[in-house]
């Protein structure tokens, strides 16, 4: 048996988030005494996908086909279930990403596995028992799953393992899986990215803001915050619904679940939908006029203070630091 990792590519390249899936599954494969395989779909550059066996890839399915050339998830989940059959994998690991969100529950049903999705530490093997500690209810609490069947599928929440190096030289092996006509019925005929930005779901740094900044026409400080300190920009609903943000920057319950190492809230106060989606972050640092507001109760640090204050002072700070 096996430990097979799925690694999610864009335009040929991989992200922290794969390198910290293979890291994870590497871990996982050294626990249960098995080796580790990748399954690579897309027009990768043998150069790069030499670069997995630097976190402990010691093989590589490379999967190249047009038809397979845009993002289908049906199809996907084929391709990735015919290669776990093909290793003999019993773990199959993936990002718990936006496409790893719906390629998880797909794979686990072709393959009649059990299924942690939201993963966020190694599995428990202690009494010959196979315990997932995960994310639950919209990240305000903890669950421990025990898997039971043959064959287990773990997606792994960004940033919750870490990048870890183990190096070995792997073997790229080219694969080429049936492909069935009806798992290509709808598909993906363009996605756009936003190319100049730092992607929500993989930063490590999130500033966010909300309904304190008054209007859209002073997020200007938050985007130079976010530029000198590499981080990804984000906002509250309300901000969003009043289309002062795109939806996409939209962070809680019913945003985007994010997990960065440090999380900065200005202006917004902390609604129990909004902790939803940020509690996972390893240091929250709150910004906020208003002494009382919640937020404050999980902050790891607090300044209380007017933004349009205490904001400006931090750029400049910043700036005077990296000269």
């Amino acid at each position: 048996m096996s430990v097979l990792v799925y690694v999610e590519q864009v335009d040929g390249k991989f992200k922290k988030s794969v390198f910290e899936a293979v890291s994870y599954a590497k871990a996982v494969a050294a626990q249960t005494g098995t080796n580790l395989s990748a399954v690579a779909i897309g027009n990768i550059a043998e150069n790069e996908l030499q670069e997995l066996g630097k976190y402990g890839a010691e093989k590589v399915l490379s999967v190249t086909s047009d038809e397979l050339k845009n993002f289908v998830n049906q199809a996907y989940a084929a391709v990735i279930t015919e290669a776990a059959q093909k290793e003999g994998a019993d773990v199959i690991v993936l990002s718990n990403s936006f496409s790893g969100k719906g390629l998880a529950p797909r794979i686990a049903v072709k393959l009649k596995a059990g299924l942690v999705d939201g993963a966020i530490e190694l599995p428990n093997l202690d009494g010959g028992k196979f315990l997932v500690k995960k994310n639950a209810f919209s990240g305000k609490a903890f669950a421990i799953t025990a898997l039971t069947s043959a064959v287990k599928v773990i997606a792994l929440n960004p940033n919750a393992f870490g990048v870890k190096e183990s190096p070995v030289t792997p073997v790229i092996e080219a694969f080429a899986p049936a492909v069935q006509s009806s798992d290509l019925a709808a598909i993906v005929k363009e996605i756009v990215r936003a190319t100049d930005k730092v992607s929500l779901p993989d930063a490590e740094l999130v500033v966010s803001a909300g309904r304190g900044l008054k209007g859209p026409e002073n997020w200007g400080m938050i985007e130079e915050l976010a530029g000198l300190l590499g981080a990804a920009t984000a906002c509250s609903k309300p901000v969003s619904d009043a289309d002062w943000r795109p939806h996409s920057e939209h962070v809680g319950q019913t945003g985007i679940a994010i997990s960065p190492n440090l999380y900065i809230a200005i202006g917004i106060s902390g609604a129990i939908q909004h902790l939803a989606g940020v509690s996972s972050s390893k240091v929250i640092v709150v910004i906020n006029k208003d002494p009382e507001a919640p937020f404050f109760k999980v902050a790891d640090y607090g300044i209380v203070g007017d933004a349009f204050e205490v904001v400006p002072k931090l750029i400049e700070a910043l700036k005077a630091h990296q000269v």
